[in-house]
């Protein structure tokens, strides 16, 4: 043993006491820092000061996609990970842990993916890829479905890369799964505006006869949601709308050739409103009110026909400028060429 770790090894039997007379020996001050500094972790531990996470390298093909995640895993590819799969080549492992829990009886699985997808896709392609040696980094929970719920949209709510349709399908199913269909409690465990979350949910439940006309559903944003909302009422709209919708899928499907999200939304409301030819024009509905996300009115569509859009700025409604400019952009993206 060197003299150094001698020392060390000393010092700290110093603070044992050997004697049989019951005089403590004085323990030195290394001695004293070392077991203090446990003792204080210990007690922080217990106090849960200290929340210590468990950590582990596993093999991904043992962890399967929690039911309840929020990304469609089949989705994922080679292009939409490809940002994570160079920085995991560079740094030589991956950095930030997914969020699992623990399963048995399960053909195989022991871990559920709570957060994580993309890190899971893509450690199994470089796996696969020449890198067999890299390992899926997981840190262990005790965690049940709702809790696994908020702690996942926390996680993604900020990221580009998950599409507002997959985050509103998830909403959707999250609000009769954990919340009985109570959309004012479900705000309220997220921390969000009803309205907030009222817009997610009008995405999801867009009917499938109507996104049918678009090549890539998941390009469909929640303000697309507001003009295809207005499309399914009254019955006659609606019906109109599904058979334009018919046809777009029709001729994609003839010609090979896909129209961008902005051109079909026109498309779709032309064939629901068609322009009279006499009379006045018709009203495209009731006046609708944009808010902002939180809840802020900002500007109200008071109707549009074959002469344009009609609106009124809510300026003393409590939203910003920026909210304003960002909802008179989403009008513009919807009716202006």
């Amino acid at each position: 043993m060197s003299k150094k770790n001698s020392g060390f090894a000393a010092d700290l039997a110093a603070g044992i006491d050997l004697s049989d007379d019951g005089a403590a020996p004085r323990r030195s001050s290394i001695a004293s820092n070392v077991l203090t500094g446990r003792s204080n972790r210990l007690a922080d531990l217990a106090a849960g000061t200290i929340v210590n996470r468990t950590h582990e390298l596993v093999d991904p093909a043992k962890c399967r996609m929690w039911a309840g995640h929020n990304r469609d895993y089949s989705l994922l590819n080679e292009e939409r990970c490809s940002d994570l799969i160079e920085s995991i080549k560079a740094q030589g492992r991956q950095e930030i842990p997914a969020i699992v829990r623990r399963i048995s009886g399960n053909d195989g699985y022991e871990f559920e993916v709570i957060c994580g997808a993309r890190r899971h896709w893509s450690i199994s392609w470089l796996r696969s890829h020449n890198y067999p040696d890299f390992k899926f980094l997981v840190d262990v929970r005790e965690i049940g479905d709702e809790e696994a719920f908020r702690l996942a949209d926390i996680e993604n709510r900020a990221r580009d890369d998950l599409t507002d349709l997959e985050r509103a399908r998830d909403y959707l199913r999250a609000l009769t799964a954990y919340y009985d269909g109570r959309q004012k409690t479900m705000a309220e465990r997220l921390k969000v505006s009803e309205s907030w979350l009222t817009r997610y949910l009008d995405l999801a439940r867009l009917p499938e006869e109507l996104t049918r006309a678009f090549a890539e559903p998941q390009e469909l944003g929640i303000r697309n949601a507001i003009a295809l909302k207005a499309l399914l009422k009254p019955d006659d709209r609606r019906a109109r709308a599904y058979r334009e919708a018919e046809r777009l899928a029709g001729e994609r499907e003839t010609t090979g050739q896909s129209m961008p999200v902005i051109e079909v939304i026109k498309a779709l409301t032309l064939a629901a409103d068609p322009p009279k030819k006499s009379g006045s024009p018709k009203k495209s509905g009731k006046p609708e009110t944009i808010a902002n996300s939180g809840g802020k009115p900002v500007l109200r569509i008071e109707g549009a026909d074959r002469k344009g859009i009609r609106l009124t700025l809510l300026s003393k409604g409590g939203a910003t400028r920026q909210d304003a400019e960002e909802a008179i952009r989403a009008v513009l993206d919807q009716y202006w060429s």
